[in-house]
């Protein structure tokens, strides 16, 4: 069983003592700004002062400070007190990487995603999306941390009695963007997922691939610089699931960090991307270009 990216990667222990000195704080030491990672540092520190929404062209190469950490992270359930969902997590996201969480039913991973968008909060442990730390954050300041994270769902969840211009432009009424904003943005991403001619259309008046890019469409126009995904191509046949992972994976060249959590062990196979494997709530394999590969129960 291994954990390749998160070796050596000390606790935090110590945390209540004084500021911690950078060599013994994963976070502080990832965070220094370093030698041509200033633009990166300058994201962090900008997403944890005011949680403002960031141009994807912002985002620099990977490797920089971490966009997500998740430090001794446990989550138990009070219905299976003895049966963690997620236990001990350790682990750290870069911004621009391309992450796929892998893992049979019940391995953790929608914990995982929930407690990434602080739908829920850990049983022990620290979760930091840059600077903020998802533990002890207001509950006041939950919906600006949510308009930096576009969510794509398996089921979609669009309004039917709007059409695909409306239900993109939606995301963009709840937080009060101006309808100069909405006018502007919303055909400029229509047009990324290829749905410009649709945008007059009604939900169910699309095929289930084009209805998963407008459930796309309405993650990315805030332009978040986070994008989780569970299982967007569950319920679509290969070819069209093929076609979501190409517009996933140029939205990801442009800048965008990816969440993704699926059981499509082909594409995961031929994509090649950096992938996180959990059974029984642990981490049991973190690979640069992994597969999907097996891994028997713990």
């Amino acid at each position: 069983m291994t954990n390749e990216r998160n070796q050596g990667i000390p606790g935090h222990a110590g945390r209540h003592a004084g500021a911690p000195a950078q060599g013994n704080n994963p976070r502080a030491r990832a965070a220094a700004p370093q030698p041509g990672h200033a633009q990166k540092a300058s994201m962090t520190s900008q997403l944890s002062q005011a949680l403002p929404m960031l141009e994807v062209d912002e985002m620099a190469a990977p490797m920089g400070a971490p966009v997500i950490t998740f430090d001794h992270v446990t989550k138990t359930y009070p219905a299976q007190p003895k049966k963690p969902a997620l236990s001990d997590v350790t682990l750290q996201i870069f911004a621009g990487e391309f992450i796929f969480l892998v893992g049979h039913s019940g391995s953790g991973k929608s914990t995982f995603i929930r407690l990434l968008t602080r739908e829920i909060k850990p049983t022990s442990g620290k979760i930091y999306v840059a600077d903020e730390d998802l533990t002890t954050m207001r509950n006041w300041r939950v919906p600006y941390l949510r308009r930096n994270i576009g969510c794509v769902f398996q089921d979609f969840k669009l309004l039917p009695n709007k059409t695909v211009f409306e239900n993109v432009a939606f995301a963009l009424e709840c937080i009060g963007k101006p309808r100069s904003v909405i006018k502007a943005q919303v055909p400029e991403v229509l047009r990324l997922v290829g749905l410009a001619e649709r945008m007059d259309h009604f939900p169910d008046q699309l095929s289930g691939g084009e209805q998963q890019r407008v459930s796309v469409a309405r993650a990315m126009v805030n332009r978040p610089p986070l994008l989780v995904c569970d299982e967007p191509t569950g319920n679509l046949d290969p070819a069209i699931s093929l076609g979501i992972m190409k517009l996933l994976d140029r939205i990801n060249r442009a800048g965008t960090t990816i969440v993704m959590a699926t059981h499509d062990r082909e594409m995961v196979d031929s994509m090649r991307k950096r992938v996180i494997a959990l059974e029984a709530g642990h981490v049991v394999r973190d690979q640069e270009k992994g597969g999907y590969g097996y891994y028997g129960a713990l």
